[in-house]
């Protein structure tokens, strides 16, 4: 054991990868429906390998965490300026719940208890099961003007008391959304999803799933019935179907919806398989395809959709078929009724030509490139710091976004900016995932490592309350947006619950409400409290220290 503190405290960077390598290890470990996921994992190991006086430089917890809540910033940017309407806000309230709740439930607490900043800060962090807030309120606390042994001290009370508060506020969360809230609301999860998917337009859609047949399919037939009827007359009675390519007399002539169809034409029909289903009777027999049309080719794009929010009917267009919608990278059911918003993606199928003509209507195609716009990204991360360093006064109590608030919102303007001007600001999905995911799990190793002197203390002092304090501040939140959300907003229960998991940012907890919905409908009311939670919930943290220690 001597041997291996030698070694990791001259190899600290090796120490860094082991915690991450194990962290997340442990991170896949699940009982049931819980699973405490990569980040989690990485702060306990790091609090087990900090035992052995391994360290960090504070540089390197700093860069990282503003890597990370800049690129979490980019990312749901347009998401977030697009939900603030009317029908986003109307969700939106149970995210201003939830982060209401939770600060005035932690600042009673450190009244009555008489708790640290450091402590309170950590069970506002874990009970909201949103990782981020660690970050804010340990750079808060750095702040604060005090001795560097005793902001270290409530830095590392902070990484403790949030990995004791989100194993209970995560496990509070799923049973909740999962099973006590429909039992509360007297509703059938799965029935109540099912039955408002078919309100919406769509099928059954069990999530992890694809189709043994394939939902859009291309024939060939020999027009007999179609003979003498245009092109359009076909495509109406048809449903969706778009007639692609026309052979006649062994040459292809050219497709518009006023060509008048011909005994003995060879035409090649794309479409839904329903549609397809019985289209020998109305157009004639299938037949191979001719070689004078040679081979028939669709163009497959992600479009991401900038026209005023509308429902997903009012989006479909001649030779064009959407094949899957996502929000904040969740896919929400394909229906005609679902409302797709400013931001979502949309997948579609069709010719080139066709679905250049749709992307250019609806919004812009994702550019088809995987380099990374530095000039963007460091200019942005720049004056994220910056916008941090400004420090405004509530009397005697100093309140800064700090180098994680400024780069929230340095990205939140910046990742709205790209979605509007595509030409500038390229930072690919993947990249900004792994900036994210790589800062945050960076940040919270040197943080564990940091914190691991004081972690045992803490936990003889206020073992008890720091699980009961887990619970209960996701309870009261969860409890009060059930109420708002049926009695006052109206919002269909599979909604609600949907939207409850993302007000706490919970992954684990969707995970297990679309399990036992069957399908994605909650997905709808998540996305929208998710992208606004990830934006309120890291700026408590400051507000909390700033009102505490000040």
């Amino acid at each position: 054991m001597e041997w291996l503190r030698h070694f990791l405290q001259g190899t600290p960077e090796i120490a860094l990868f082991l915690c991450l390598a194990l962290g997340y290890l442990v991170g896949r470990l699940r009982v049931g429906p819980i699973q405490l996921g990569g980040v989690c994992g990485t702060l306990v190991v790091s609090l087990v390998v900090g035992l052995l006086d391994v360290s960090l430089e504070d540089q390197v917890r700093t860069i990282a965490f503003a890597l990370f809540i800049f690129a979490l910033g980019f990312s749901g940017g347009p998401q977030f300026f697009a939900n603030l309407n009317r029908s986003g806000l109307k969700l939106g309230v149970l995210s201003f719940i939830e982060a209401v709740t939770v600060v005035v439930l932690v600042l009673a607490l450190a009244a009555l208890l008489d708790l640290d900043v450091g402590t309170a800060s950590g069970i506002l962090a874990g009970a909201a099961t949103e990782s981020a807030v660690v970050g804010t309120a340990t750079e808060a606390i750095g702040k604060l003007g005090l001795s560097d042994q005793v902001s270290t001290a409530l830095q590392g009370n902070v990484a403790t008391a949030y990995t004791v508060c989100y194993l209970f506020g995560l496990i509070t969360i799923v049973l909740f959304t999962s099973g006590l809230a429909p039992a509360l609301m007297r509703v059938d999860l799965r029935e109540s999803s099912r039955a408002l998917l078919r309100r919406l337009g769509g099928g059954d859609d069990e999530p992890g799933t694809s189709p043994a047949l394939p939902g859009l399919v291309g024939r060939a037939y020999e027009v007999e019935q179609a003979a003498g009827r245009t092109v359009a007359a076909l495509e109406g009675d048809a449903g969706r179907v778009t007639v692609e390519r026309v052979s006649r007399d062994g040459a292809e002539v050219a497709v518009g919806p006023d060509l008048v169809l011909a005994a003995g034409d060879v035409v090649v029909v794309v479409g839904e398989r329903a549609a397809l289903l019985d289209a020998d009777t109305r157009i004639g027999p299938e037949r191979a395809r001719p070689e004078s049309l040679g081979r028939t080719t669709l163009e497959t794009r992600e479009v991401v959709v900038t026209t005023p929010d509308r429902p997903l009917r009012e989006l479909r267009t001649r030779g064009v078929f959407p094949t899957a919608l996502t929000r904040t990278d969740h896919r929400l059911p394909l229906a005609d009724g679902t409302q797709v918003r400013r931001g979502d993606v949309l997948t579609l199928v069709g010719s080139p030509d066709d679905v250049d003509r749709a992307a250019k209507g609806i919004g812009y195609a994702v550019p088809r490139t995987i380099a990374t716009d530095f000039v963007y990204l460091g200019l942005g991360v720049t004056l994220g710091m910056l916008i941090g360093r400004l420090t405004l006064h509530l009397g005697s109590v100093p309140l800064s976004l700090g180098t994680g608030g400024g780069a929230l919102v340095s990205g939140l303007v910046f990742g709205w900016f790209r979605s509007r001007h595509r030409a500038i600001g390229s930072f690919p999905p993947a990249a900004a995932a792994l900036t994210k995911d790589l800062g945050l799990a960076t940040f919270i190793a040197a943080t564990g490592l940091a914190a691991a002197p004081q972690a045992g203390p803490l936990l003889a002092r206020y073992g008890v309350l720091l699980p009961f304090a887990g619970i209960g501040m996701v309870l009261v939140p969860a409890l009060l947006s059930l109420y708002a959300g049926r009695r006052l907003l109206k919002i269909e229960p599979p909604i609600l619950v949907g939207a409850i998991a993302g007000q706490q940012c919970s992954t684990p907890a969707i995970s297990a409400v679309t399990g036992v919905a069957g399908n994605s409908v909650p997905l709808i009311g998540y996305t929208v409290t998710y992208a606004i939670s990830s934006i309120l919930l890291p700026l408590t943290g400051p507000v909390v220290v700033g009102l505490i220690g000040g």
